[in-house]
């Protein structure tokens, strides 16, 4: 088969041109290959653009049937951190709702590091009693503020782990969280029956 037969380079031709001068001179297409990575390197990686500072949790009267959990961001989020944090709040709950939060059930995860044949009881994970996640509300959000409501029913800690870890990696890489609280039917500044018009935006989950 000759040189680059049967592949499309068309999209690329840069790329094919070096791809076809390896074999003759491999160390000038090295040269360029790097050269073509530095010139790219701010499409390639991509900078943080959330926050350093570590996110405050706190939890106020949780109930697990019938609460809000309330953001603080520390600027008002643009649409495309609105977009992220309703799709990870929407994972969390399908993940919750279909019983994969479980903490009666950590099989693998309690088992030593160093165990080289991990094995699953069938038996011991169907007859677990079940976790759930009954409903949850929408995203409401009000400048940089920003609270969700969430009926959970069965009282499982590890749920409210997954989502705080999620929302310090969001925090940190995407947009700034100053703090998350469980709880609480108030918060500073918050508005109830604000209208759109008056700057709340719903966002479906």
């Amino acid at each position: 088969m000759g040189r680059g037969e049967g592949t499309d380079y068309d999209k690329d031709p840069e790329f094919a041109e070096i791809l076809g001068s390896c074999f003759d001179d491999p160390e000038k297409a090295q040269a360029r290959v790097e050269e073509r990575i530095r010139k790219k390197r701010n499409k390639i990686l991509q900078a943080k653009t959330g926050s350093s500072n570590p996110v405050k949790v706190t939890l106020n009267k949780f109930n697990f049937s019938n609460s809000y959990i309330w953001f603080e961001f520390y600027n008002a989020p643009l649409a495309n951190d609105i977009s992220l944090i309703c799709d990870a709040i929407r994972s969390w709950h399908i993940i919750g709702r279909l019983g994969g939060c479980n903490s009666m059930n950590m099989q693998l995860s309690q088992l030593p590091l160093d165990h080289k044949r991990p094995t699953y009881d069938a038996i011991q994970g169907a007859n677990v009693t079940p976790t759930t996640f009954y409903n949850i509300g929408d995203l409401e959000i009000q400048d940089n503020l920003a609270r969700i409501w969430v009926d959970i029913g069965t009282t499982e800690p590890l749920l409210l782990d997954v989502l705080i870890n999620a929302l310090i990696q969001i925090s940190s890489d995407y947009v700034g969280i100053k703090q998350v609280m469980f709880g609480g039917r108030e918060w500073e500044n918050w508005k109830e029956n604000m209208s759109e018009d008056a700057g709340c935006s719903v966002h479906k989950i």
